[in-house]
């Protein structure tokens, strides 16, 4: 969006360095008494504006261990996991830890968690999880019963899962459809991937309660997709495409379209190369290692100018990968958004009030903070709703040469004085 970009120049430009980055935020009914802000509608600004992407980040629970998946109740609850064993809840700004269970070691842990879309009224959780068993590493679905947070488990849909210290796969969610999806890792064997007869390196599918659905491609299995090496992100638009992340041996990570039946070709073919019935990536890293995680589209209000981009955390380059894809799913641009911000990103999820990042310094494998691992929300630093459309032609026909700077600081100096644009 021009206006966004124009906006975030003017502000750099015509604004003090000490108000642009901190000092002032986008309100709306904000009384302003004396030189103070006050009222009851006062809106408290704690987050980190990034004026050049438009956006601020503000830090929804921190000194967390290992966050790796989190979703969100109707009723305002917010429930994450961390890998290290732990289900923990937000229930109105107060965190508390629901469950805990012994878990493997490694990459594996407490992985993919979800709510059932009828979770306001069956309170199901499901959570993905690694475990040891004898001399093996395992992984297993298990169905639980919400109750005033806390849990009881009610049905183990899938164990026996191949598992390792390292690609375990994870990721648990409910597709439009309303069936489960789960991802799953090759458990360090590539060839498994390759065998329909195993649940590694695959894409499954399922009913809620544990059952096959009937349209599966493939009859009486789980299987969705196959030939992956880990994967760990699944989102859908709109339109019920469903756009998948897959960690790349060392390098050559890839996004992928899922779709039903398809060979991803893990471990015959990597990058572009091709071979007969197996489907190349929409994308992938090159030489570049990006180490996709969680990946979803982002549709709201809260950050108009992001609706539509495909977001994936990534832990080893340490961003969040923005891209757009055009109606038949080219790729049209891609962009490394808070590149070294944060440090590693497990997460990403399109919540009801913003985008959540999950970080993952606290893994072995990064440089935690003081206050790491950390859960953050990302939302619009401006309100497009309050600016009115010759304020809007002012900042277009400044990019065009014209008009001058001063007839832009006109435009900002009625955004403070109509309380669009808060300067404290």
């Amino acid at each position: 969006m021009k206006l966004v970009i124009i906006i975030v120049l003017a502000f750099i430009l015509l604004i003090p360095i000490s108000t642009a980055f901190g000092s002032w935020h986008w309100s709306s009914d904000i009384e302003i008494c004396g030189d103070e802000i006050c009222g009851p509608e006062t809106i408290s600004v704690f987050a980190e504006p990034f004026p050049d992407l438009a956006v601020k980040v503000e830090i929804i629970s921190e000194n967390l261990s290992i966050p790796w998946s989190i979703d969100f109740a109707s009723d305002g609850r917010i429930f994450f996991s961390e890998r290290t064993g732990t289900l923990q809840v937000i229930d109105d700004g107060v965190q508390k830890q629901v469950m805990t269970i012994n878990v493997g070691g490694g990459e594996g842990g407490m992985l993919g968690i979800a709510l059932d879309p009828d979770f306001e009224n069956n309170h199901y959780i499901y959570i993905y999880y690694t475990y040891n068993e004898l001399f093996s590493t395992k992984n297993k679905l298990v169905r639980y019963v919400e109750s005033n947070n806390s849990l009881t488990e009610d049905k183990i849909l899938f164990e026996g899962i191949p598992g390792a210290s390292y690609h375990d796969g994870g990721r648990i969610k409910f597709g439009p459809d309303g069936k489960l999806y789960i991802t799953t890792g090759d458990s360090g064997d590539p060839n498994l991937s390759q065998r329909l007869d195993s649940l590694a390196g695959k894409i499954l599918r399922i009913n809620s309660d544990g059952s096959i659905p009937e349209d599966n491609p493939f009859p009486d299995s789980a299987v969705f997709s196959f030939g992956h090496r880990n994967p760990q992100g699944i989102g859908w638009d709109k339109s019920g495409v469903l756009i998948g992340t897959e960690h790349g041996q060392s390098a050559h990570d890839e996004i992928n379209l899922i779709q039903a039946g398809k060979n991803y070709g893990w471990p015959d073919v990597i990058g572009d190369e091709t071979k007969d019935g197996m489907t190349n990536p929409l994308l992938h890293s090159g030489d570049d290692t990006w180490a996709p995680s969680g990946g979803s589209f982002y549709y709201g209000d809260e950050i108009p100018h992001w609706n539509g981009k495909y977001f994936v955390a990534s832990l080893r380059g340490e961003h969040l990968l923005a891209i757009d894809f055009d109606s038949k799913y080219n790729v049209v641009s891609f962009e490394k958004l808070f590149l070294g911000e944060f440090g590693r990103l497990r997460n990403v999820v399109s919540g009801p009030d913003g985008l959540y990042v999950l970080t993952s310094n606290q893994d072995g494998r990064g440089t935690p903070s003081y206050n790491d691992d950390r859960i953050l929300l990302i939302t619009s630093l401006y309100d497009t709703e309050k600016i009115p459309q010759w304020v809007e032609n002012i900042f277009t026909w400044r990019e065009q040469g014209k008009i001058s700077n001063l007839d832009m600081n006109d435009a900002l100096q009625y955004l403070i004085k109509e309380k669009i644009l808060m300067v404290n």
